[in-house]
């Protein structure tokens, strides 16, 4: 989908949000709607179409704004969010929506002040709302961040990556850099390297503790690539599994494909986390899962919907969503499986495709 037509989506929000435009200043928000991918701007969306529509930044993008987003007009100012406020009260704006979400009481009284009257109304969420359904460009760029992420892995292990006596930040770095040599442009957030103890804790960070025989490891990890993010985590022993480290695997499988199978347009994103959760409570130990089943992935690594029992709404044909049971037992180790899906109308579409049969390395 072009940025004008999102452009267009937006804009038939617009009216149920009873505002005549929409000034936006989420910058992950603007890069949707626009392509552009500078560090200073904001964007008035204007109910009556592009032609009263503005991209602002500063001087130092003058150049990029123009190749990035050739289909508005751009203003050069700044403040960015004020100077558009000028151009609402040109263009016969009377109420103006604005991020609220994402705009500070002192940022929201200084468009007070440059409004001279302009009526201003709370509109959270209009654009996020849009991009939990990805289009076919979205899914083939996280398509092929998340294949970034395989490749990585399936070197790390390959070069024998894995193995006692290397730290955890040592691990961290390595995949990282193997993620740039599949093409990601970075990591998608701090990986994740837990050993041993490490792995009862579902976001450790890498430390130089060292990995040693028998440990269970887990690597939560993702690419950037095009500035959409892949996330997926596999749990691996280094040597011959423990029968609990097994059972514990088993386990968490076995609620990680429950989950994967309840992923379809329609099914309450609290349904899908019930279908997970209630394999691990049925185990008795559901009181070791103690996170949500997984989230909705793009521009950002945590995006909506959530799958959790808190979780609110129903999935649709085109949402990207992670799938991450764990089960945690402190002082001696954990197990998490993550996968990012596509929720189709049939069979979720896979994008991580490392297996999830238990390694013993």
């Amino acid at each position: 989908m072009s940025s004008s037509s999102r452009r267009a989506a937006l804009r038939e929000l617009l009216p149920a949000a009873g505002v005549d435009a929409l000034l936006l200043t989420d910058l992950v928000n603007i890069r949707y709607l626009t392509g552009f991918t500078g560090s200073n701007a904001a964007l008035l969306v204007h109910g009556d179409g592009d032609s009263h529509s503005r991209l602002c930044t500063d001087g130092r993008y003058r150049v990029q704004a123009a190749a990035e987003v050739p289909d508005l007009e751009t203003v050069i100012d700044r403040p960015c969010a004020l100077a558009l406020v000028a151009w609402c009260r040109e263009w016969g704006v009377d109420r103006l929506g604005f991020e609220s979400d994402s705009v500070t009481v002192d940022g929201h009284a200084a468009l007070v002040e440059a409004g001279g009257g302009l009526e201003l109304h709370r509109a959270p969420g209009l654009v996020q709302r849009l991009r939990t359904v990805k289009d076919d460009g979205e899914i083939a760029t996280l398509r092929a961040a998340c294949a970034a992420a395989d490749a990585a892995l399936a070197d790390l292990m390959a070069a024998g990556g894995l193995r006692p006596g290397r730290t955890e930040r040592e691990v961290a770095l390595d995949l990282e850099s193997r993620m740039r040599d599949h093409g990601a442009t970075g990591p998608a957030f701090e990986t994740i390297v837990a050993a041993g103890v490490h792995s009862a804790v579902p976001h450790h960070s890498p430390t130089d503790t060292q990995l040693r025989a028998g440990d269970l490891v887990t690597l939560d990890f993702g690419a950037l690539v095009d500035g959409y993010h892949s996330d997926m985590t596999r749990t691996v022993v280094l040597g011959p599994a423990a029968a609990w480290q097994r059972e514990m695997y088993e386990l968490v499988a076995a609620a990680q494909a429950a989950g994967r199978a309840a992923l379809a347009p329609g099914t309450a994103t609290s349904d899908v986390d019930e279908a997970a959760r209630s394999v691990v409570d049925a185990a008795g130990r559901g009181a070791e899962f103690v996170h949500g089943l997984g989230h909705g992935v793009g521009l950002q690594i945590h995006e909506a919907p959530a799958l959790a029992r808190t979780g609110t709404g129903a999935l649709a044909a085109g949402m990207v969503l992670t799938v991450e049971p764990g089960v945690y037992v402190e002082g001696r180790g954990g197990v998490r499986i993550e996968d990012t899906l596509v929720v189709r109308d049939g069979e979720p579409d896979l994008l991580t495709r490392t297996s999830k049969e238990l390694l013993e390395l």
